[in-house]
């Protein structure tokens, strides 16, 4: 055996574990049940979720509301959960890594570099922008003049917001975790605090009786689109959610804290989104909480917010980045871990040069991105669930097309690929989210879940015949 293939092998030859290079080992995962609930309680409370809830407002009322983001949450959080949490937890490794089996070294490179990167780091210029919007209005408040939601400040908050990532992403998953720790919980209690001011400054009579602000002519239509919207939010953790499980103790620890974390601060915040954005015309508290708490108050909640999205940032970054070096195929391994992180910034500081645009294709963003993401969802969930029965055999797969095991022709294994574009397919038939068309089926069976079964059975399908007679179950 050469001195590379015997170094993965053994990850006990490693110094890079918690970079991503090889497996955790138990005694490396230091995140509790509770670690990992604030970890997940700080993503879920990041200003994208009051924007979440203001997107949702557009389509329903207050009522309808609420029901499409219990639906949609508990429906994308759930298959996002078991695709990608379960196995990367009792095995210590990413997703990424894992998803070699049902897409080849190469394939997963294919759609790391295409759907995954373009996924994160749009959802990364997202945070940064609306960090920015927060440091624009402290510095309106405290010049005593309007500099505008778009303005030159907002960019400059938003480059700001990105180095301060930065700097947490280079020092690693640990500090990342101390940071969530101090976050999370200020957080649940400015949330409460945002819904106070709600409550004090609105009625719930006008609340319950106010109507969505831009509704499409068809009230089932409207329902259904909502809820498909929010099964996107909850699927849309797919590419973080694998590398951070892999940092914690147990499966209980990793299982419970990822759904029930995500899905009760999500909806706690979407709420509150959703709410101001039906009684006050703007779901986002950059623009509502300085005249509802005060300049003191208010200015001191916008700057936990901001620091809250530089949080949510680094632990988006992280989980992209392990994912890259994992599928450069060597190209980047020996790159340094802060300047690989630094490069991922290029893109979303570009990106807070044009702030307004994030926000106006916010819904279409989130929409397109999730047909991909349900479909590898299905894939994943098939690949490990169905086709290998939980079983994998960990130095095969990091050998990948070194070894027999996960090594396909050219890298690709093209019954992932075909189901992945076959899913993604059906979703956008099903649904458009660009030109909104839709077909009848969808007010019934919405997008996304049925995209995840067709990409299951597809890939399940190809599976039987492109590889009749492969050993497809690792070790125990």
């Amino acid at each position: 055996m050469s001195a590379e293939k015997a170094k993965l092998a053994d990850p006990m030859l490693s110094s890079e574990h918690v970079f991503g290079t090889f497996p955790l080992l138990k005694k490396e995962r230091t995140w509790s049940a509770l670690d990992f609930t604030w970890v997940n309680t700080a993503l879920a409370i990041a200003t994208w979720a009051f924007l979440v809830g203001g997107s949702t407002a557009l389509l329903v009322g207050f009522q309808d509301g609420i029901a499409a983001m219990i639906i949609g949450n508990a429906i994308g959080l759930c298959f996002m959960v078991l695709a990608s949490v379960v196995a990367s937890q009792r095995w210590g490794s990413e997703q990424y890594l894992l998803l070699r089996g049902a897409f080849g070294v190469v394939g997963v490179g294919a759609l790391v570099f295409t759907v995954i990167l373009i996924t994160e780091m749009g959802w990364s210029s997202l945070l940064a922008v609306m960090a920015g919007r927060a440091t624009s209005q402290v510095v309106s408040t405290m010049a005593g003049t309007d500099l505008g939601q778009y303005g030159p400040v907002v960019t400059i908050g938003g480059l700001i917001a990105i180095a301060i990532a930065w700097w947490v992403l280079s020092r690693g998953p640990v500090t990342i975790g101390r940071f969530n720790a101090i976050i999370a919980p200020g957080l649940a209690v400015i949330t409460v605090v945002m819904m106070v001011f709600l409550v004090i400054n609105t009625s719930w009579d006008a609340l319950f009786a106010a109507s969505p602000i831009a509704p499409f002519d068809d009230a089932t239509l409207n329902f259904m689109v909502a809820v498909e919207f929010n099964v996107g939010v909850g699927v849309s953790w797919y590419p973080v959610m694998g590398s951070l499980a892999r940092m914690t103790r147990s499966r209980k620890a990793a299982v419970w804290p990822a759904y029930g974390g995500l899905l009760i601060a999500t909806l706690v915040a979407q709420i509150v989104g959703m709410a101001a954005a039906l009684t006050l015309g703007d779901s986002d508290p950059t623009v509502w909480m300085v005249p509802f708490g005060g300049a003191v108050l208010g200015v001191a909640v916008l700057i936990f917010i901001a620091f809250a999205n530089i949080t949510s940032m680094s632990s988006i970054v992280y989980s992209t980045i392990l994912a890259i070096r994992q599928s450069s195929g060597g190209l980047l391994a020996r790159v340094p871990w802060k300047v690989l992180t630094a490069s991922f910034f290029i893109l979303p500081a570009i990106m807070t040069f044009f702030p307004q645009f994030m926000y106006e294709q916010f819904m279409i963003f989130v929409s397109v991105s999730g047909a991909f993401l349900t479909a590898v969802c299905g894939i994943a969930l098939a690949d490990y669930f169905v086709l290998r029965k939980q079983r994998i055999d960990l130095r095969e797969m990091h050998l990948g097309q070194q070894g027999t095991l996960y090594a396909y022709p050219a890298g690709i294994n093209w019954a992932g690929i075909l189901a992945l574009i076959a899913g993604a397919a059906f979703y956008l038939w099903l649904y458009n989210p660009i030109t909104l068309e839709t077909q009848a089926v969808f007010s019934v069976i919405t997008a996304s879940l049925p995209a995840a079964i067709v990409a299951a059975l597809v890939y399940l399908g190809l599976s039987a015949v492109l590889h009749r007679g492969r050993a497809m179950v690792g070790a125990r």
